[in-house]
């Protein structure tokens, strides 16, 4: 009998004397833990921020964005097609897509034709930004929202393509309330410094509850499009709120880029309710920091800035360490997530949803 029951009991009894170091990272794993940083953008000819990123054990996605403060769009390809052949087994891109020529009766067919020599030059999917919600208006004068019918030609392509879509699609919750009254400070600095973009001074503009609607409706038309929002989905501000919309989309993953602060603001409050959220949701969340390196920067400087973000970060989710951060006011304890959902936050996750080159 005792040959039946022993190779049942060994597993068990196995797990009763593992230690720390065999189901937890530490500090000093950083390094020598592959990872995937899915969100920075290289408009730069300098490889400063992939150099770092090699130095780190870091492989890193650069996205294109159709952003005022950014390099015209065929100059943000050449840029990634240029830190992509520099370091190619470190290295991919997004490209993207702008509204510029929105009233012209073909501008679905063109837009379609410059993706599809985007991806023809190996970018694996495009981004969306917030102008789509909170800039460009349609000839009738309204905000052109994401769930517009003349954009549904361009992800019917994406679903054709297999490709992915990214999208940063309105605001965090805090863009519409005062500055006094926002939860984390990065916040605060980005819409104190770019009112065009804060939307508590602009009352004419759609509403938080509108852009995150317009999202969903997307996802409910496309279902089995490959979709990651950006910065938490915009539902950065509450995991229960994230977590619904988890369950009703499947195909919906969220990158943390520049929101990890309000992760680290709620588990102020509740941290085991925040752990909870993000070892019950693993296989849905994908690191990102949103780093960039722009003009003729010094390389000194942009690697250290690098590495001391995503340290960091890492140590927010490794360990149980108290911490504090310059996002957020006052202290709160680390995470110390197992290994296998540091993992996938950090690799695995990035691979099913962005489909890397590695």
């Amino acid at each position: 009998m005792l040959e039946f029951v022993l190779p049942f009991l060994i597993p068990m009894i196995s797990g009763l004397f593992l230690t720390d170091t065999e189901e937890f990272y530490t500090l000093e794993d950083f390094s020598k833990v592959r990872k995937i940083d899915t969100h920075t953008h290289h408009n730069s000819e300098s490889t400063a921020l992939a150099e770092a990123g090699i130095e780190s054990n870091f492989f890193l996605l650069t996205v294109n964005v159709d952003a005022p403060s950014y390099p015209e769009l065929p100059e943000q390809l050449r840029l990634a097609l240029h830190q992509k052949a520099k370091n190619p087994e470190h290295l991919d891109f997004l490209s993207t897509i702008s509204l510029e020529d929105w009233s012209s009766p073909d501008w679905a067919e063109k837009e379609i034709a410059r993706i599809r020599d985007s991806f023809e030059k190996g970018a694996l999917g495009i981004k969306i930004w917030k102008n789509i919600g909170m800039t460009y208006k349609d000839e009738n004068g309204k905000f052109i929202m994401a769930d517009h019918p003349r954009l549904e030609p361009i992800f019917r392509f994406l679903i054709g393509q297999d490709k992915t879509l990214m999208a940063h699609l309105g605001e965090p919750r805090n863009c519409w309330l005062p500055l006094e009254e926002m939860t984390v400070n990065n916040d605060r600095t980005y819409f104190k410094e770019h009112p065009e973009y804060h939307m508590y001074l602009h009352p004419e503009y759609p509403s938080y509850e509108q852009q995150v609607e317009a999202r969903d409706n997307l996802l409910a038309k496309f279902p089995q499009i490959r979709f990651v929002g950006a910065h938490l989905g915009s539902v950065e501000w509450n995991v229960d709120e994230l977590a619904k919309r988890l369950d009703r989309f499947p195909n919906m993953a969220v990158d943390m880029a520049a929101r990890i602060g309000h992760l680290q603001f709620q588990s102020q409050k509740d941290r085991e309710k925040v752990r909870d959220f993000i070892i019950k949701y693993q296989d849905r969340l994908i690191y990102g920091t949103d780093l960039g390196i722009s003009g003729n920067p010094d390389a000194e400087r942009v690697k250290a800035n690098a590495k001391a973000t995503w340290l960091e970060d890492w140590k927010y989710f490794v360990s149980e360490d108290w911490m504090e951060v310059a996002e957020v006011n006052g202290g709160f304890q680390g995470q110390k997530l197992p290994k296998e959902v540091v993992d996938k936050i950090y690799f695995h996750n990035a691979v099913k949803w962005f489909r890397p080159n590695l």
